[in-house]
C-alpha cells in the first residue's frame, strides 16, 4: 500500500488526524502530513477510511 497527499488540496478538516493519527498529522495551519506513507495492519485501514472521508480528496492510497 502506498499512501500519498496532496498538502496543497487539503481544506484542514482533520478527518484524518482523527482517523488514523500514526499515519496523519496537522500542521499549524491544519494542513495534512504525513507521517506513514506504507502503514501496516490496522493503520492500512485506517488510512483507507481516512482518504474516504477526506472532503477535498486530498488523499490518495493506492496498492502497489
Amino acid at each position: 500500500m502506498s499512501v500519498t497527499v496532496k498538502a496543497d488540496a487539503c481544506v484542514g478538516a482533520g478527518q484524518c488526524a482523527l482517523v488514523a493519527p500514526d499515519v496523519f498529522d496537522q500542521d499549524d495551519d491544519g494542513i495534512v502530513i504525513l507521517l506513514e506513507s506504507d502503514p501496516q495492519g490496522a493503520d492500512r485501514t485506517a488510512a483507507t477510511r481516512a482518504a474516504r472521508l477526506c472532503p477535498a480528496r486530498a488523499i490518495t492510497v493506492s496498492e502497489q
